[in-house]
């Protein structure tokens, strides 16, 4: 599957702390009906077995609804479940060993900090650099500090499509206007509220302003292809 730039912008990264009452799959398919364009699975509590479990049922979901699918850290298991693609964090397989791993036709996205982290991740072949935390965040608590400028540089420094990541919320993303993100992730934003599927249509709206796109152009796409 190729990464299309319109697909990160609502980017939603899973974590059943919050499941209360609802399932994992459950939280998902209301953050899909919402609007979310993007899903990482995210569990850092869940056992292999379980993980793996989760994965199957979440590339089915996603892919009722045309949405790609990645897996966080686990370039085995994005592998076993046959998922779009991988995320990888600094410390993880590099973006060039995810690539040999899963082949030229999944999606890697890396997590970057710095404008040469940045570069090094696209001469690696990745996908997409997912930068943050560009606000304070209570999901990654050692999660690295990047100011607007750092992000707006590591925009200008590669080619490949950029989303924010850390503490984004309804109240701040207007701030990372005019940074040359295409999108943004978000974790609690969406699955932290009481209404999922509302709090990411709302999200949503506020995310096309920011990155610049008419009001309901996305949207629109996405509805589309959804009844077809």
């Amino acid at each position: 599957m190729k990464c299309d730039k319109k697909d990160l912008l609502l980017y939603a990264v899973t974590d059943s702390r919050w499941a209360n009452e609802k399932t994992l799959y459950e939280q998902v398919e209301e953050a899909l009906k919402g609007g979310a364009t993007f899903i990482q699975l995210r569990e850092k509590n869940l056992d292999e077995e379980a993980f793996f479990a989760e994965a199957l049922r979440l590339k089915e979901l996603c892919g009722k609804y045309k949405v790609p699918f990645v897996i966080n850290d686990r370039v085995d298991i994005a592998k076993k479940a046959d998922a779009d693609g991988v995320h990888v964090g600094q410390k993880d397989m590099e973006a060039e060993n995810a690539r040999k791993v899963l082949g030229t036709d999944k999606i890697i996205g890396v997590s970057a900090q710095t404008v040469e982290q940045a570069v090094q991740a696209e001469r690696q072949g990745a996908d997409y650099l997912g930068v943050g935390s560009v606000f304070s965040t209570g999901t990654k608590l050692d999660a690295t500090h990047v100011t607007y400028d750092t992000l707006k540089e590591i925009c200008a420094a590669v080619s490949i499509p950029v989303i924010a990541i850390g503490g984004i919320s309804m109240e701040n993303v207007k701030e990372l206007s005019g940074s040359g993100i295409c999108g943004v992730a978000v974790v609690s934003a969406i699955f932290a509220q009481k209404e999922i599927k509302k709090a990411t249509v709302e999200l949503r709206r506020e995310v096309e302003k920011m990155v610049g796109s008419p009001s309901g152009e996305v949207l629109d796409k996405t509805d589309r292809e959804r009844k077809e």
